[in-house]
């Protein structure tokens, strides 16, 4: 899967550059091994080998690591990142401005996913739900690629000393 390879990708990178971007990954590193257990997703498996539906429960636990990612990612991270990148005597750029709200333009249609997701019933209506997995699956894969953005822009902005 390729929110997987690019996952190692990123941890390569910046694992161990700070304890605020650790945890960062770890926790992505949680919601996607959740995402991957709810869509089914082996490393060798077809959408056509999956046939059975997750359980509210799956359905639940997922939806509450989603939304954990995105309050801790917009309350804690974010605000982590910039106070520790600020005290260094740094100040946001339009462009790192810009890729932050690049990232808040996924968290809508996420949250909507938690929304219509987080408590439903075994005689609810699924129907939809591969289409809103795969969804969130191409949401979750633009807003990683964008918060790896935005950990590129503060990382090159922290090299060069301020007034430099």
């Amino acid at each position: 899967m390729v929110m997987l390879k690019k996952f190692k990708t990123t941890q390569e990178q910046w694992g161990g550059s700070s304890d605020v971007i650790d945890h960062w990954l770890n926790k992505r590193q949680q919601l996607i091994v959740e995402y991957c257990k709810l869509a089914a997703l082996q490393p060798c498996a077809t959408k056509a080998a999956v046939t059975e539906l997750p359980s509210p429960d799956e359905l639940k636990f997922f939806c509450e690591e989603l939304v954990d990612y995105i309050s801790e990612g917009h309350f804690k991270i974010y605000d982590m990142v910039m106070n520790k990148w600020q005290a260094t005597g740094f100040h946001a750029t339009d462009e790192i401005n810009q890729t932050y709200a690049e990232i808040v333009e996924t968290t809508d249609p996420l949250l909507n996913f938690n929304d219509r997701y987080a408590d439903v019933s075994e005689d609810d209506d699924m129907e939809t739900l591969d289409d809103d997995l795969s969804e969130v699956g191409e949401l979750l894969e633009s807003r990683f690629e964008t918060e790896d953005q935005l950990i590129q822009l503060i990382a090159d902005s922290l090299s060069i000393p301020p007034g430099a």
